[in-house]
């Protein structure tokens, strides 16, 4: 139940997102299904290759889900704005146990095919596009205003180390029984975190979707626009992450591996690759402690740090150095993950905030494959320093246009003084 309380802090309220039930089920339900999926892209890739041998067949069937996945975000949006959220993670966590189990099933029984692999990366793309709005959505339901950032943080870190655990854990699995062992695994994890989301009660913000009235999917799209594009910090941050996104991943996926392959060797890239995770498990307990007032200018400023592994890659390829510089740029980064998070969710009416999030993903994501499609050609023919120093230099240059923005260096996040903050009822 939401109701008014004083200013002063309840004892739910100092002992943080931990007080309240249906953060801690959510935080284990998001943990579990990270843990399982973690493994999923690994023995998808080894199952393809052991049935085929293509690198062009592995691309297709993982690119089928990318793209079923970007095509259903918008209309996943509009579902989790009409549905109680946490009835929609239900639903979804055990359609994806299906569709991965769908695969296990196949590989185990050596009928795997690439249409049939085709057809369930389809399916599994647009339920993780559905899911996906409805579970950054649903954490203002589960903690008052004042715990949202350090409910932001423990999700973070919570899914960073699930991410670590299960990618470790599916490749000894892999290695040891094989990929389908692995994509069983990840429809288990699914599975029990349908079960945990089962037990994340919430109350439901009051639709601004007349669920009497008959369905119309764009005039829910345009409303979803009209808030998104209303607000400037929550336009210019989305552009600013097409371009990044689009020169980092380009970067560190294509040209990354190749410098490593020149230089000091696959098995050091995989340790530097980890130094980032491991920064961004730091970013999320210092975001626990550290809540800055303007706290979304702060983590745009931050985003600039990410060019210095791409730099590092460029001049001074050397495998201590690319540890820190990864490192740093994961703890930087984390600070805008929770920053954005926060911000989006106190400042976006709740009915239309699973919306606003799917054109946030839309835009932020679209421009991934552009860069993955050509930093090979630009490096072809320039050579791949001089790219890599231009992926830097777009990453600094957007970031920097984000932050002009008066409304991104303004914008505050937490309780106003003069405002009493909403209480809900642990447990």
């Amino acid at each position: 139940m939401v109701t008014r309380g004083s200013t002063a802090q309840t004892p739910a309220l100092s002992a943080g997102p931990f007080a309240f039930a249906p953060f801690r089920w959510l935080l284990i339900a998001r943990t579990i299904a990270t843990l399982g999926n973690a493994a999923a892209p690994i023995a998808l890739a080894f199952a393809v290759l052991d049935l085929t041998g293509s690198a062009i067949d592995l691309g297709i069937v993982v690119a089928s889900r990318s793209i079923a996945n970007v095509a259903v975000l918008l209309f996943g949006g509009v579902i989790a704005d009409r549905l109680p959220k946490h009835v929609l993670l239900l639903g979804t966590s055990l359609a994806a146990a299906a569709t991965q189990a769908g695969v296990a099933a196949l590989v185990l029984t050596g009928s795997a095919t690439i249409p049939l692999l085709i057809l369930l990366s389809v399916l599994n793309g647009a339920v993780a596009a559905v899911s996906f709005p409805a579970s950054a959505a649903i954490v203002p339901q589960t903690v008052p205003v004042a715990q949202l950032r350090p409910a932001n943080a423990l999700l973070r870190l919570s899914l960073n180390g699930g991410a670590i655990v299960g990618a470790s854990l599916g490749a000894l699995l892999i290695a040891a029984v094989g990929p389908g062992w692995g994509l069983a695994l990840n429809a288990a994890s699914f599975a029990l975190a349908g079960f945990f989301f089962a037990f994340v009660r919430t109350t439901r913000a009051a639709p601004s979707i007349d669920g009497a009235a008959p369905a119309n999917v764009l005039r829910e799209l345009r409303e979803g626009w009209q808030e998104f594009a209303g607000r400037t910090w929550v336009w210019m941050v989305v552009a600013q992450f097409a371009l990044v996104n689009a020169a980092f991943v380009g970067a560190i996926a294509v040209l990354g591996p190749l410098v490593a392959d020149e230089t000091f060797g696959r098995a050091s890239w995989g340790l530097i690759i980890a130094a980032e995770t491991v920064g961004l498990a730091l970013g999320a307990l210092l975001a626990l402690r550290w809540r800055p007032r303007h706290a979304l200018g702060i983590g745009v400023g931050l985003v600039t740090v990410t060019a210095l592994p791409i730099v590092g890659l460029a001049l001074m390829p050397l495998v201590p150095v690319l540890v820190v510089a990864f490192l740093i740029g994961g703890l930087a980064i984390e600070q805008f993950g929770v920053a954005w998070d926060q911000s989006l969710q106190q400042n976006i009416p709740p009915d239309k905030l699973a919306r606003v999030y799917s054109y946030d993903a839309v835009g932020s994501f679209i421009a991934i494959p552009v860069g993955e499609i050509l930093v090979g050609p630009l490096a072809h023919a320039f050579g791949t320093t001089p790219v890599l120093l231009g992926c830097a230099a777009v990453i600094v240059v957007a970031s920097l246009v984000a932050l002009s923005a008066g409304s991104i260096r303004r914008l505050t996040v937490g309780v106003p003084a003069d405002q009493p903050a909403p209480a809900l009822d642990p447990a």
